[in-house]
């Protein structure tokens, strides 16, 4: 964490100078006080956003263990599982059926069995009905 302190306090340290810099040479006289001040700002936006990403390193998705015994219970099969898991990430009907090399309207029908199992009307229920049932193992309520 030191480290990237250090390492953003030379950075702005470098821009800094670098903008007295411009500022004397030729900027000020040449662009109005509108277009500098964007500069700085997307300088800043920037150099924060590589903080935070240096900060908490790349994204990534937790693997989620499946509860077989509530997966039984309801009588979900394997395919309406791995559609259940595409909801979870956000993915559209045709993102799915890429994914799962299967067409648009398979989709639909995988998704009609899997709300009437578990009682959901829509996507978003559908997940939070999973959340409900438990049927993933590490994600509990509330989280």
């Amino acid at each position: 964490m030191i480290r990237i302190i250090v390492l953003y306090g030379l950075i702005l340290t470098i821009v800094a100078f670098g903008l007295t810099w411009l500022e004397y040479k030729f900027w000020m006289r040449d662009i109005g006080w509108e277009i500098y001040g964007l500069v700085i700002a997307a300088l800043f936006a920037g150099l924060g956003v590589w903080v935070e990403r240096q900060r908490h390193g790349p994204r990534r998705e937790l693997p989620l263990g499946r509860n077989e015994k509530a997966i039984k219970a309801l009588g979900l099969t394997l395919r309406e599982i791995e559609v259940l898991e595409c909801l979870r990430l956000g993915h559209s009907n045709k993102e799915i059926a890429r994914s799962l090399g299967i067409s648009p309207n398979t989709v639909k029908t995988h998704l009609k069995s899997l709300y009437n199992k578990i009682g959901a009307n829509n996507r978003t229920q559908a997940v939070s009905q999973a959340i409900d049932l438990s049927l993933y193992s590490h994600i509990q309520k509330g989280e």
